[in-house]
């Protein structure tokens, strides 16, 4: 069985899927993740961004591997561990740019779509239900007030580390301009825009706690299996 969750950033995607797997014994793919690692080591090689020859091939030959740690999914860049330097506000503003070109999505696709060969999977991202698995026997697509996903993505950032309420808040702005910018990178591309798939199931997570969302797609898949 294949499980699609898609939805823009900071709607809840990540934690839903890591709690599904866990509760039902699925593989995780995480398809935002392996565009981030692009887009960074992209950055980190000095690699232009613009240069969308350059950022392709580096898509096709970069080794993208995930892993499982004590401390959660890690993911590898070429045997190198990146989990933490994709989850930054820069590697937010530029993964966009990246993940919007033809020959970086046609690259990693392959991979996706390995990943998930012989097993049950829970895949996040932004055109699962779309292009990835068109035929996932559960499609979902999560929602947020776009405030709420920028808070959420300003506690995942900081984790047990608070911020005092001024920068807290600052930081929340500043995350929101990202993240509506980026909504409408993803929106307009040309290739695999951000929408839900015809046959996918509205959540709109903003005022449902993650355990009511995942007991409504718990309860989906096994209405389906």
């Amino acid at each position: 069985m294949i499980v699609a969750i898609d939805g823009p950033a900071g709607s809840g995607k990540s934690t839903v899927a890591n709690r599904i797997a866990a509760e039902l014994s699925l593989s995780k793919l995480d398809t935002g993740a392996m565009f981030r690692t692009v887009a960074f080591v992209a950055h980190a090689r000095g690699i232009d961004l613009d240069d969308e020859d350059a950022v392709c091939g580096l898509a096709g030959s970069l080794a993208i591997r995930f892993q499982d740690a004590p401390q959660g999914l890690r993911v590898l860049a070429d045997g190198e561990d990146v989990s933490s330097q994709i989850r930054t506000p820069e590697v937010d503003r530029i993964v966009s740019k990246v993940s919007a070109y033809p020959g970086v999505r046609r690259a990693l696709l392959a991979c996706q779509r390995s990943f998930a060969e012989g097993r049950d999977v829970v895949a996040e991202g932004r055109d699962i239900g779309t292009v990835v698995f068109p035929d996932a026997q559960v499609k979902v697509f999560l929602t947020a007030d776009p405030r709420e996903r920028a808070r959420r993505r300003v506690l995942q950032r900081h984790g047990d580390d608070p911020l005092a309420p001024e920068q807290f808040e600052r930081e929340v702005a500043e995350t929101l301009a990202d993240i509506e910018r980026r909504d409408q990178i993803d929106s307009h591309r040309a290739s695999a825009p951000l929408r839900a798939a015809d046959d996918a199931v509205r959540i709109d997570s903003t005022s449902h706690s993650v355990d009511e969302i995942v007991a409504m797609i718990v309860d989906l898949i096994k209405a389906r299996s």
